[in-house]
């Protein structure tokens, strides 16, 4: 809750009437930041902990646990670069959730994303409460983008633009589905080309335009709040909520980003993709190497993790 992430998106769950309490958690400066947000004049009752011995404490009783957690990407790095810190912190957090509030939603934003789910998932395996109903990769911020960059291109008002994104949530696994925009648009090959490259490598813009000072934080948060929010609308019973994750899948790939339809018990199901053109399903095709490889990496990273752990 302290970091690049971590503070914006607590301001803005801290704004919002669906929040009853907001538990925030880091191995530092959570304090200041809780007794920052305690003042703020909305219904949430803020909490805060911090350190390894208070993380049981601050999840107990959870409905909905969002992990932002991690180290940003500097130029010239990759988000699998992140890959052994990153995924060693979302292993001892999730970890802790399987132990204190095994029922909660977990939203996963640490990356790389397309690794960390599938390592999440092994351990809440390992320990008996997985639910692939509560287990979920945020690529939020890749629908927020293919809206604005969308929008932008036709000249529409972006809050009414709404696009698609599946496979995962790096590079060239970021598909996003410009034939099913809606509203309905045509786009000429060259537009198809660059609005797919600039959707693929946004979060690669945003770090080499803060050169070295950090990544996406504030577009991140803002995703981030959007899909909690929409997780919480499901679980209050409101019905006919969808926004796009990265979930455990059946068919080419063990886990895939779609459409999801969220309700009381989170993920009611995957809306699917329906139908692609050619151009996107080369941009499948041209995803499947890297995304069954970071599944693997994942698997494989899980496997030694809880071995150790024994």
């Amino acid at each position: 809750a302290s970091g690049g992430i971590g503070q914006p998106l607590s301001l803005l769950l801290k704004l919002s009437p669906l929040i009853s309490e907001l538990s925030l958690y880091d191995i530092q400066h959570t304090k200041g930041v809780g007794a920052d947000l305690s003042h703020i004049e909305t219904r949430a009752k803020v909490k805060a902990y911090v350190g390894k011995e208070e993380l049981a404490n601050a999840l107990k009783g959870m409905d909905l646990v969002v992990i932002p957690a991690g180290i940003p990407r500097k130029p010239g790095m990759t988000r699998d670069d992140l890959f052994n810190t990153n995924a060693t912190i979302v292993a001892d957090l999730v970890t802790a959730c399987a132990k204190n509030c095994p029922r909660a939603i977990i939203a996963i934003i640490a990356n790389p994303v397309n690794s960390t789910v599938v390592i999440a998932s092994e351990i809440l395996k390992a320990h008996n409460v997985y639910d692939e109903k509560r287990i979920v990769g945020v690529t939020t911020l890749d629908v927020v983008r293919a809206a604005t960059f969308v929008a932008e291109n036709k000249g529409l008002d972006p809050t009414k633009v709404n696009i698609p994104i599946i496979g995962g949530h790096s590079g060239n696994t970021i598909i996003p589905l410009l034939s099913q925009a809606s509203p309905p648009v045509t786009f000429s090959q060259q537009d198809l080309d660059s609005l797919t490259n600039r959707i693929q490598n946004g979060g690669t813009e945003v770090v080499n335009a803060k050169a070295g000072a950090g990544s996406a934080t504030l577009s991140m948060a803002h995703a981030g709040a959007r899909f909690s929010f929409s997780v919480l609308e499901a679980l209050n019973g409101k019905e006919g909520v969808v926004e796009c994750g990265y979930i455990a899948s059946k068919g080419d790939f063990s886990y895939f980003a779609t459409p999801l339809l969220f309700g009381r018990n989170g993920v009611e199901k995957s809306m699917g993709f329906g139908k692609l053109t050619d151009y996107e399903k080369t941009l499948v095709e041209k995803a499947k190497k890297e995304l069954n490889g970071n599944i693997e990496a994942g698997l494989t990273f899980a496997k030694q993790y809880l071995s150790k752990s024994k």
